[in-house]
């Protein structure tokens, strides 16, 4: 039985998203703020967090800064805020997908499935080592190191790294890539690739002006320019 935690400072959120969380089969914990639910995830980690951004203290995104140096656990952001700038931050800190409330109950068990259903299914039978020039990628293990050091990737930017990688030189375009990595259909903004890549670009040491790694095809997508070792 998979675990969700669920953070939100409003009581009856949580209960509604137990009630339907549980129906569904989910074991769900709960927490009402920032420090309780970084104390959740230490003590017992869940396999998704399910992350209010408004929270009274530490707010939802900085939980989750805090949260990516230490776990690579799903993370889907709740968010009452519709600016796109603050899905994107959101997402370009570590986060797999995010909702917008109001929301339904049902979509949102609906995402957290989809979510855990990407984790077991991405890359299946794709278990031997990947080596580039200064990048190693183990989808076993999911480990990626760079020039021999490890470097810390959450799940969803190994998933995007792990899929370019997997087809050096093909364009993928940002709803391909989409498909591909997330593996549902996505109800945002494409630009969230943007980020991400930005996002994984930073963490390898990649620079997107004259990149070694990931390339940007103008009009077209990204694609993996790594040379094979």
């Amino acid at each position: 039985m998979r675990r969700v935690l669920v953070v939100d400072d409003e009581p009856h959120i949580r209960k509604v998203l137990r009630g339907y969380l549980e129906t569904d089969g989910f074991r769900v914990a709960e927490a009402a703020d920032g420090e309780a639910a970084l104390a959740a995830v230490r003590g017992d980690p869940p396999d998704l967090v399910l992350l209010d951004v408004m929270l009274p203290g530490i707010d939802g995104l900085e939980v989750l800064r805090q949260l990516r140096g230490f776990s690579d656990t799903y993370v889907i952001l709740v968010t009452a805020r519709a600016e796109e700038v603050d899905k994107l931050v959101g997402l370009g800190v570590g986060a797999d997908d995010y909702v917008t409330k109001p929301f339904s109950p049902r979509e949102v068990t609906a995402r957290v499935k989809a979510v855990l259903r990407r984790g077991r299914e991405a890359h299946a039978g794709q278990d031997a080592p990947l080596h580039f020039d200064g990048l190693t990628i183990d989808p076993a293990g999911r480990d990626v190191t760079v020039e021999g050091k490890p470097v810390a990737l959450s799940s969803l930017e190994f998933d995007l790294l792990a899929a370019l990688a997997g087809s050096p030189g093909r364009v993928f375009s940002r709803a391909q890539l989409l498909e591909r990595v997330w593996g549902y259909d996505f109800y945002g903004d494409e630009r969230v690739v943007d980020v991400h890549i930005r996002s994984l670009r930073a963490r390898l040491g990649d620079d997107a002006s004259d990149p070694h790694l990931i390339a940007t095809v103008r009009g077209a997508g990204y694609k993996f320019v790594g040379r094979p070792r």
